[in-house]
Parts: structure tokens; C-alpha cells; sequence
């Protein structure tokens, strides 16, 4: 046995362990033009070329195959044909690329060891090569994104052919790449589904090989898929099981996307094709798709569909705060009383720790230093909740305050506007302390921050609600990504990210993909509190001294002083 580690920067990527682990589903889509991509809000223009990596090389021995098998995973074109070029030609035919992805942290990372020496390489006719990886996440099949740090060994079997080349007999199905090359190879797509009353969409990000247009990759992942398993229970799909893409390719004509669907789509009522549009036309907008509109088809044939009227996004209303007893919009040095809520929550005669603002500034959910919260409304002003060690309350866009003691993190209550209180069964059953909570925009999501065991994760899980839109339970835990530091701040940025602030002593903001790799960048100086936003350039940040603190390119630069809290708004 020969053991050494793989020092040299691997041109490209490929096959893997973990991907034998990785659950069969819908299949990472192959078909259609590979080229260039985008990401999630990126412009054409800012899309950079892909790499292309090599074939074999003549004499070269086992491990050296191996790693240039791992190189030509980078190039997905005609269906990973470069990376192919190393198997022997029975693998060749039943090798499948993309039933998964495993994310390592990086080439130098990655230990090969063959079974045979290398004086000994010219003698051999067969060999075994092990690779083991430092896994950081994976992709499955469907596309879907999760965290899955750990070492990870998986073999190669290779055999001498009769042209005296070393080819690869046996490996796992999938491809490998490290953590900084991956969003070069592979884009987030958020898929949209519908949440339960059908009138908000939800996004269930996937990702796929970068294309140009991927308008048929998400299409496909749309009809012929389903919602993740961890959000499945809160949102649903317009489109029947029994219909699907009768052809392979969507075509794209003066902004209308021509698609082709099977012969069950033919007696589909006219709400359903009208919510499958919808949806559909949604999809391909988030996806950086330019397209107006949906035709459906079948046999050529044109169906007749509309769309459906979704709840529409309340107008950015810019950054809120509680300024010199003062509460409103804060624009320069400006601050603007917002109607119905301001005079009350200046009213209050007790130091005020987090305000959370309805999306229609209807009302406030007000936290007191004594930690009981309270409804602030037009001329009211009600107590909800006064348990003990209760975390920063949220809104949800149905009007309901959610709150729940720290440190027990199963005893969620949403409360309505009529004060009255419904528990949320199912609400992080594993974990033994909360430290934030805050429901997305849509309403079928909540992240939090909690421990368990040792650890402290952020997580999400889907939000289960009657048909009046009471919430009654969570779905299962997803957990996003394993923080080190304890966090001062949730949020949502727009609807597929979230901010986190950590570590007080030496403050960051961790900005969290929801099925995405996030990024981590540092914060202003003795930063306590965070706001979300519609995007990540609104995020605000308030210092311990009352600094408030907005992004300038690549810094902080400080917009205002005096912020007594910096007040939040439901879903954000």
C-alpha cells in the first residue's frame, strides 16, 4: 500500500462517495444546452465561462487517473463526456454523473492511497484507489442542498486495458467538487410552490449545472418533481401527478415559453391550468428566465389558460427604529410616525427591547425589558404573553405573534390579534434552548437559531396551518448550518436568505442560503442587533452605542446614531 495526499490543484471535479448515499428522486437534469449560467440575482453580463478540464493522459498510473477522473467532474457538458474518457467501457454506459454532488472543502484536502506501490505500477494489472474527502455538503438527485460536514472514503477499482491504459472499473455514481468551485459549475434555482390557501408562492431552492437558458432544466424539475421532503407539508403543487413534459425542451419565442405537456392536461379545469401557469411562469422568472408569459400544449394543440391572483408583497418601507422616543421610518436624520402604532408604542412608559411591525402597520408586537410581550394596536394595547425568558417575538403575515420561553423551545404559542393563543405542536423537538424565531414572508416557513446537544444550528421547518390560517404545527427539522458562536440576530433577506449576528465578543453576519452554501462577513464593532430586508444590500445592524449601521459596497458605514431598538417587520 502506497498513501499520499493529493497536493496539486485539481483542474476540474468529479464522481464520489457520499453520492452512493444520496436518495434516487426526480434526477439532475442533462438535457439541454450546458453552457454559462446565472446566479440567484445575477446578470448575464456577470457570468463567467466555465471551465474546461482534460482527458486522460497516456501512462498514466492509477491514482493519477483517479485524480484526473475527480478533474473532468468540472466539465458537465454532453453529459460529463470528458470525465467518461476514464472509465473503462462497460462503466462508461452505466456511470451516472448526476444522481448527486458531494461538496468537499477542498482539493488539498484530498487523500488518495492505491494498493499498489508505485515501483510496482508497471507490473500490476489491477489496482484499488481510496479518496478520502472533507465533506462540507451534498446535493442529491433532486437537486436539493444540505450540510454533511465529515470525512468521507469511498473506493475506485481500476484495471489495465488491453492498450496498456489504466481505466476505472467501478465507481460510485455522482460527482465531487470542492467548496470554492462549486457555484462555477452549479446555480441555485428557486422553485416556486404554492402554500396552502394557494395564494402565496413559496421557493424550494435546487441547484443544477449552470446553463444560458435553463428554462427547460426548471421545468422539468417543477412538473416532474415535488417540494422538498422538510417543506413538503406546507406547500402544494398545481400541477397532477399524471401530467408531465411530453417533450424534452422548452422553447422560448419573444418572451412566451412554449410548453409541450402530456394528453392528461386536456381535461384539467380551468383553475387548476390557471394556478399551473402561474406557478410555472413564477419559476422560470425567479430562475433569471426572461419570459412574459406560459403557453401550454398538447398534440400541438393550444390550452387556454390564465392566472391566479396572488397576495402582493407589501412596497419596501425602508428601515424602522425607535429614535430619541421617537418610532417610525427613519430617512436621514428624519424620522416618520407611522399611523396607528407610533403614538402607542411611545406611550409605553417601560423600556421597550424589540418591536415587530405587521406587513400592513397595523400593529406591533412589543417586548418590554421585563420580557413580556405585548399588541400594540391603534388605541389598544395588549399583553400576549408573560411567561418567563421569553426570545424576541415574530409576526407572521396572517397577524400572528409567535413567541416561546428560551429555554424551552417546544412551547411555541402564535397568538392572534384577538389575543387569543394556539399552540404550535411539533416545534423543534430535539432541542433544548432557543436564542431567535422568525417567520418567512410567506408564512409556511420559520427559521430559528437553537442547540442541540452541544451544537447550535440554524435551522427551518415548514409551518402547518388550518384552512383559517391558524398555525397548529411545525414539520420536521432542516437544519441549515452549524454556527460556533452564539447568535444575536435572525433574519430573513428577501425570500430565500437568511442573517445571522454572531458572537458578540467578535461580532459577524452570516448570510445563510435556505438550500445554499452561505457567506460569512464581519460586523461594525459592538453590533447588537440585525433587521432584514427585501434584499441583502437593506440589511441594517445597530451598535451597542445606538449606531445604525447600513452596507457600503464591501463595509458598514454609519447612517444614524441615537437608535434606542432597531424594530423589524413580519417576514423579514
Amino acid at each position: 500500500m502506497s498513501e499520499r495526499r493529493a497536493t496539486r490543484m485539481l483542474r476540474g471535479v468529479a464522481l464520489l462517495v457520499a453520492a452512493l448515499l444520496l436518495p434516487a428522486c426526480a434526477g439532475l437534469p442533462t438535457s439541454g444546452d450546458v453552457a454559462v449560467g446565472l446566479v440567484l440575482g445575477e446578470s448575464a453580463a456577470d457570468v463567467d465561462f466555465l471551465p474546461v478540464a482534460s482527458g486522460p493522459i497516456q501512462g498514466a498510473g492509477p491514482q493519477e487517473i483517479v485524480e484526473g477522473f475527480l478533474e473532468a467532474g468540472i466539465t458537465t457538458s454532453d453529459n460529463w463526456a470528458t470525465a467518461r474518457e476514464f472509465l473503462a467501457p462497460s462503466l462508461q454506459r452505466s456511470w451516472r454523473p448526476a444522481a448527486g454532488v458531494s461538496i468537499d472543502v477542498g482539493t488539498e484536502t484530498r487523500v488518495l492511497t492505491s494498493s499498489v506501490p508505485a515501483d510496482a505500477v508497471d507490473e500490476a494489472e489491477s489496482a484499488d484507489v481510496q479518496v478520502r474527502l472533507d465533506l462540507v455538503a451534498i446535493v442529491d438527485e433532486a437537486g436539493a442542498y444540505a450540510e454533511a460536514p465529515g470525512s468521507s472514503p469511498t473506493m475506485f477499482a481500476l484495471e489495465r486495458m488491453d492498450d496498456g491504459e489504466w481505466r476505472i472499473t467501478q465507481a460510485p455514481d455522482g460527482i465531487v467538487i470542492d467548496e470554492p468551485r462549486f457555484s462555477n459549475v452549479f446555480d441555485g434555482y428557486p422553485l416556486q410552490y404554492f402554500d396552502g390557501a394557494w395564494s402565496r408562492l413559496v421557493p424550494d431552492v435546487r441547484w443544477f449545472p449552470r446553463r444560458q437558458s435553463p428554462a427547460t432544466t426548471v421545468t422539468q424539475a417543477l412538473i416532474d418533481g415535488s417540494p422538498s421532503p422538510w417543506l413538503g407539508p406546507a406547500v402544494q403543487t398545481a400541477f397532477p401527478a399524471d401530467v408531465q413534459l411530453a417533450q424534452d425542451a422548452v422553447l422560448i419565442t419573444d418572451q412566451v415559453a412554449e410548453v409541450a405537456l402530456t394528453r392528461p392536461a386536456v381535461g384539467l379545469d380551468q383553475v387548476t391550468l390557471s394556478r399551473m401557469r402561474t406557478q410555472l411562469q413564477e419559476t422560470l422568472k425567479a430562475a433569471g428566465v426572461s419570459v412574459s408569459q406560459v403557453r401550454f400544449a398538447v398534440d400541438g394543440r393550444t390550452l387556454e389558460a390564465g392566472v391566479v391572483e396572488l397576495v402582493d408583497m407589501p412596497a419596501d418601507v425602508g428601515t424602522l427604529v425607535l429614535q430619541d422616543g421617537v418610532f417610525g421610518r427613519i430617512v436621514g436624520d428624519e424620522v416618520t410616525a407611522v399611523p396607528g402604532i407610533s403614538q402607542g408604542i411611545v406611550a409605553i412608559d417601560q423600556p421597550i427591547a424589540s418591536i415587530d411591525v405587521a406587513v400592513d402597520d397595523s400593529h406591533a408586537a412589543v417586548q418590554l425589558a421585563d420580557g413580556h410581550v405585548y399588541l400594540v394596536g391603534e388605541g389598544s394595547i395588549d399583553e400576549l404573553d408573560s411567561r418567563p425568558g421569553l426570545i424576541e417575538p415574530s409576526l407572521d403575515p396572517y397577524g400572528y405573534t409567535w413567541t416561546v420561553p428560551a429555554g424551552e423551545p417546544g412551547a411555541v404559542k402564535a397568538w392572534g390579534s384577538d389575543v387569543v393563543e394556539h399552540p404550535v405542536a411539533n416545534a423543534w423537538p430535539n432541542a433544548s434552548a432557543i436564542s431567535d424565531l422568525r417567520v418567512s414572508s410567506d408564512g409556511a416557513r420559520v427559521a430559528a437559531v437553537v442547540t442541540v446537544g452541544q451544537q447550535r444550528w440554524v435551522v427551518v421547518a415548514a409551518v402547518v396551518r388550518d384552512p383559517s390560517g391558524v398555525p397548529i404545527e411545525l414539520g420536521d427539522v432542516k437544519q441549515i448550518t452549524l454556527i460556533s458562536a452564539p447568535a444575536t440576530g435572525l433574519a430573513w433577506l428577501g425570500t430565500e436568505r437568511l442573517a445571522v449576528l454572531v458572537d458578540p465578543q467578535g461580532p459577524q453576519v452570516l448570510t445563510q442560503m435556505v438550500g445554499g452554501p452561505g457567506a460569512v462577513e464581519a460586523a461594525p464593532e459592538g453590533a447588537v442587533s440585525i433587521a432584514g430586508a427585501r434584499t441583502v444590500g437593506g440589511l441594517r445592524v445597530v451598535g451597542v452605542g445606538g449606531q445604525l449601521f447600513a452596507h457600503a459596497g464591501s463595509t458598514w458605514r454609519e447612517i444614524a446614531t441615537g437608535i434606542t431598538v432597531l424594530a423589524t417587520r413580519a417576514g423579514e
